[in-house]
C-alpha cells in the first residue's frame, strides 16, 4: 500500500532559476531595481491566494507587499489577524502554488547579492 501523501515538490535546477533571475533582473541596475523586478513578476505570477503555515499555525498568503526598506513581504491572514512575513523565510506548502518558482529565484539571487 502506498502512502497518501507523495512528496509533489520539485527541485528546479540552477539553471533554470538562473534563467528566472536573468529574466527578473535584466534591465535593473543595482540591488533595489531587481528587488523591484522580482517584485514585479511575483505579483504577476504566483497565484494568490495560498495556504501555508507560519509558526506552525495556518494561514492564508493574501497578497504581496514591498517594505519601505525594499524587502518583498507576504501578508498572511488567519482571521482578523495579518502578520507580514519576509518572502526570503515563508514556508511554502506541498504542492507549492503556482508560480512559487519565482520565489525560489528569488531566494537564490537573494544568497548571491
Amino acid at each position: 500500500m502506498t502512502s497518501k501523501r507523495q512528496p509533489h515538490r520539485r527541485s528546479l535546477s540552477v539553471a533554470k532559476l538562473d534563467e528566472l533571475i536573468e529574466e527578473a533582473t535584466v534591465d535593473a541596475y543595482g540591488e533595489s531595481e531587481q528587488t523591484v523586478g522580482f517584485f514585479t513578476l511575483l505579483e504577476e505570477r504566483l497565484k494568490l491566494p495560498f495556504k501555508t503555515e507560519v509558526l506552525g499555525v495556518e494561514v492564508i498568503v493574501e497578497r504581496l507587499d514591498m517594505t519601505d526598506d525594499q524587502q518583498i513581504v507576504a501578508v498572511c491572514s488567519r482571521g482578523k489577524s495579518q502578520q507580514r512575513v519576509s518572502i526570503l523565510d515563508l514556508t511554502l506548502p506541498d504542492p507549492p502554488p503556482e508560480g512559487a518558482e519565482w520565489i525560489e529565484a528569488f531566494r537564490r539571487w537573494a544568497r548571491g547579492r
